[in-house]
């Protein structure tokens, strides 16, 4: 191109994509109770070596998983293959989020680094396994990742993929995911607060009286009959499922 020198302008020394992978984990508590459910997301142990014998930039550390895309790929291609080169997960639905390209990120140089996230159900990670420069690959929770010695940047990164996670919560029917194809409303309301902090969701005389008024789920009858069960309580409650309501958000509704 005409009057321009490429040599005025730094290039960066790398251009890589991270993967922050989402899940909910349910644990039964007892009897008559609903599983309780936890957020978790999956991390690798950075290997201590590189494949050539040489130390490992941050290694030992944990980290999402990731690396350097190559010259033919896209950022999300480069996701996408290193998600599976690293943990053997492949077959999910990820989602760009943002770009991290302070200088000092990284030791190596001046290393830019797309981010992707994914929430998705358990069974979706069940054949993660550590492979290429992943010593481990493992689960953990909110309280437990953040007080790890994580590489790089990723706190942050990871820290930001939560935002998204709750905005995804709380504008669509995300929860489905991972709730039977019936359920009460305490399943319900133990997904929600997984990722959300509202208040009404922790209140359960404000959750009971205000869930069943949301127009994206619905009472299951037969027959006129309202169907109910006691799997989680002594008393039976009523069952609900998920309709065809797809809920938007729009600015041109909202009051000022």
């Amino acid at each position: 191109m005409l009057n321009y020198d490429v040599s005025k302008y730094r290039t960066p020394d790398g251009y890589t994509s991270d993967i922050a992978v989402f899940t909910i984990i349910s644990t039964e508590v007892g009897p008559y109770k609903p599983p309780q459910k936890t957020l978790k997301i999956m991390l690798i142990k950075r290997a201590e070596r590189t494949k050539e014998g040489d130390p490992n930039i941050e290694g030992g550390k944990w980290a999402l998983p990731g690396g350097f895309i190559k010259l033919t790929e896209t950022a999300y291609d480069a996701a996408v293959r290193e998600l599976r080169e690293e943990t053997g997960v492949e077959g999910l639905k990820i989602k760009h989020y943002e770009v991290y390209d302070k200088f000092g990120r990284d030791k190596r140089g001046w290393i830019i680094s797309n981010a992707h996230y994914a929430i998705v159900p358990e069974n979706k990670l069940v054949k993660r396994k550590a492979a290429d420069d992943a010593a481990e690959v493992e689960l953990f929770s909110m309280d437990e990742v953040f007080q790890l010695d994580l590489a790089f940047d990723h706190k942050q990164i990871i820290d930001d993929a939560l935002w998204f996670i709750k905005k995804d919560m709380s504008l669509t029917t995300l929860a489905k995911n991972f709730l039977p194809k019936e359920f009460v409303l305490s399943e319900l309301q133990g997904v929600l607060l997984t990722v959300m902090d509202e208040p009404w969701l922790k209140l359960d005389s404000q959750f009971f009286r205000k869930a069943p008024t949301l127009p994206f789920i619905e009472k299951v009858e037969k027959d006129g009959e309202p169907q109910k069960t006691n799997r989680w309580s002594k008393n039976k409650a009523q069952l609900y499922r998920f309709n065809d309501f797809d809920p938007y958000v729009s600015i041109y509704n909202a009051k000022y």
